[in-house]
């Protein structure tokens, strides 16, 4: 049942934002001790021993709580760029859950328009990213896309910037565009960064200041600096302007 479409839905934060997003939870298990909290008794779980619950979701990061959802809503990719200002978030080739899951908490918590992810070589929603989100992903957008370049083209083709995370020597610093408009953030895999077609495809290459001694930040600590940088731009052009 842990599968990317099983629709299980794993821990405290998770379970309790399925209930209050998108999906219809079909059933809710909980431990004794978990079942007092006033927001899942109100939930009518089924008591079940903490055991019990781990079998059902495949985890021990369960934290007494456990549903079964109906399978993911994934967002029409077009759809995520609909507002003049969108910010879309975009990942090529992330596979590892954990980041997944952070980075769409990040950009839950921004009021990105949403996150845009490969169909191919990359990490899908799954129970495992639904707890690293925190139940994030339970508000916020997912797209799939076949191919994350040509995605990019059609996200140009309908007005939006496209700027690329890369620490390489062309890369501009993060803070030079001014990211008016709709936006559309690529953020490499882990290790590999930008695939060369995702990379020449954007319209520029941003990087944040590297001041230490290692090569680069984890993908979901890049999102979070660039997202909320971006907004801090953004929200300066509006301060100058009045």
């Amino acid at each position: 049942m842990s599968g990317s479409d099983s629709g299980v839905v794993y821990g405290r934060n998770p379970v309790r934002e399925a209930l209050r997003g998108r999906r219809r939870v079909r059933a809710l298990w909980a431990t004794p001790s978990a079942a007092r909290e006033d927001w899942l008794a109100a939930a009518g779980p089924h008591i079940a021993e903490a055991a019990q619950i781990e079998e059902r979701c495949g985890s021990r990061d369960h934290q007494g709580v456990c549903a079964e959802a109906d399978p993911y809503p994934y967002a029409p990719p077009a759809s995520l760029l609909e507002a003049p200002d969108a910010l879309v978030v975009c990942l090529d080739q992330v596979q590892d859950p954990q980041n997944l899951g952070a980075v769409c908490r990040v950009a839950e918590c921004a009021g990105a328009a949403g996150v845009v992810i490969a169909e191919r070589r990359a990490a899908a929603v799954t129970p495992a990213v639904c707890k690293a989100s925190a139940g994030a992903v339970e508000h916020l957008p997912v797209a799939r896309v076949r191919n994350v370049a040509d995605y990019l083209e059609q996200a140009k083709a309908a007005g939006a910037w496209i700027y690329g995370a890369a620490t390489v020597p062309e890369a501009v610093p993060w803070h030079r565009p001014d990211y008016a408009g709709r936006v559309v953030l690529v953020l490499g895999g882990e290790g590999s960064g930008l695939r060369p077609r995702v990379a020449g495809t954007c319209d520029a290459l941003v990087a944040l200041p590297q001041r230490g001694r290692i090569e680069s930040l984890n993908v979901s600590a890049a999102a979070a600096a660039l997202v909320y940088g971006i907004l801090q731009r953004r929200e300066g052009q509006v301060d100058s302007a009045r």
